[in-house]
């Protein structure tokens, strides 16, 4: 997308300067691709179904997982666990240092604590110590759900100072025993005070930022809140990494996020459909038809376009921007379009068919071009 910005000035973002750091063998920061997390909702005890979990939520697209550790039972499985799937993990912790110790060497990627929620100075430099020596990065987590006293008491309720306040209080602690190996959240489930705390932090510090509304509600609801709040501060540049906080299963929060990123050009994984939102110049259901094909094409991987258009109004233009298209014509068949260019009538009755077949077609092209490119490259 970056070589169109000349001539589309207008779909310009202009990334937040980070720091950039791993999380395990996922860069996050600086000039990498914004990821995509989810979590665990399994026991993490239950060694069996978290796996299957995390891995259904890597197909789907997830580039990180985060398991919850609340007790030492799940610290041991976590050993079990992290040797077993494709991505990164990351330990959820919350107020017990030993579980931050456990987790690293069970050998999670990162962990999940506030630093100064753990105990004094030496249980800190203890956990510190253990995410040097595992190579585990830290995630400081603030939510306006779970502030410290004396902040509430000062601020007199949640606000966005008080929780840019409080991470950079967990920030100052990390730094003051040279760790920079850190990102930071700033989470709540308000979209206003996210996005302000969010624009603050961003000014103040240089650390990976990840994005989230916490408890942002269902599936529709949620999805909601997360666009307008992410979305808003992914256009302004701000964000390295993000996980849309809903209550369904978390292979729809990876799902989610990738049409966050997408809308914005930030990240392109898949097919993204264009279509009409239907009316009565429509020569074929669309609504039937672009659910039908959405199921079929959950398989393709590769980043591509595809056009589907109820009449011939709007749809030969759309058609020209995509790899396929199809518009609806009359007397029940329409015209596909194939890289832009009419290429052949088709019946409506022989349509979801034909058109997953080309769409697979056009996305073995194009994986072989990034091939052949990528090799030239070397």
């Amino acid at each position: 997308m970056s070589s169109l910005h000349s001539i589309r000035p207008w779909r310009q973002i202009d990334r937040r300067k980070s720091r950039r750091i791993m999380v395990g063998n996922v860069p996050v920061g600086g000039d990498a691709p914004i990821t995509v997390q989810t979590m665990t909702n399994t026991l993490t005890t239950d060694v069996k179904a978290t796996i299957a979990q995390i891995q259904a939520a890597a197909d789907a697209g997830a580039d990180i997982v985060r398991v919850s550790v609340p007790d030492e039972a799940s610290s041991r499985a976590l050993r079990l666990i992290v040797p077993e799937v494709s991505v990164p993990i990351v330990a959820d912790i919350h107020f017990h240092y030993k579980r931050g110790i456990e987790a690293a060497e069970a050998g999670a990627a990162c962990l999940r604590i506030n630093p100064g929620n753990i105990g004094d100075e030496t249980r800190v430099k203890e956990v510190i110590k253990a995410a040097r020596d595992h190579n585990c990065s830290i995630r400081i987590g603030v939510n306006a759900g779970s502030l410290e006293r004396h902040l509430l008491d000062k601020y007199g309720e949640p606000t966005p100072d008080a929780m840019v306040e409080s991470g950079m209080d967990h920030i100052k602690i990390l730094q003051d025993n040279d760790f920079h190996e850190f990102k930071i959240s700033c989470k709540a489930s308000d979209v206003f005070m996210a996005a302000a705390a969010y624009q603050k932090l961003a000014e103040l510090t240089d650390a990976p930022i990840h994005l989230g509304i916490t408890e942002a509600g269902g599936l529709m609801s949620g999805t909601v809140k997360s666009a307008i709040g992410m979305g808003s501060l992914l256009w302004a540049g701000i964000g390295d990494t993000i996980r849309v906080s809903l209550s369904a299963d978390p292979v729809e929060e990876v799902k989610m996020g990738f049409e966050i990123l997408k809308s914005l050009g930030l990240r392109h994984r898949g097919v993204n459909i264009i279509s009409c939102p239907s009316c009565a110049r429509q020569g074929f259901d669309v609504i039937r038809t672009v659910e039908a094909l959405e199921k079929r094409l959950e398989h393709i991987k590769t980043p591509m376009s595809l056009s589907i258009i109820g009449c011939v109004v709007n749809g030969p233009g759309e058609a020209l921007m995509t790899d396929v298209g199809f518009t609806g014509g009359g007397n029940g068949s329409g015209m596909v379009y194939l890289a832009g260019k009419q290429s052949h009538k088709l019946s409506n009755d022989a349509m979801i068919d034909h058109i997953v077949e080309q769409v697979e077609q056009r996305a073995a092209v194009l994986d072989a071009e990034a091939a052949q490119a990528e090799t030239a490259a070397e």
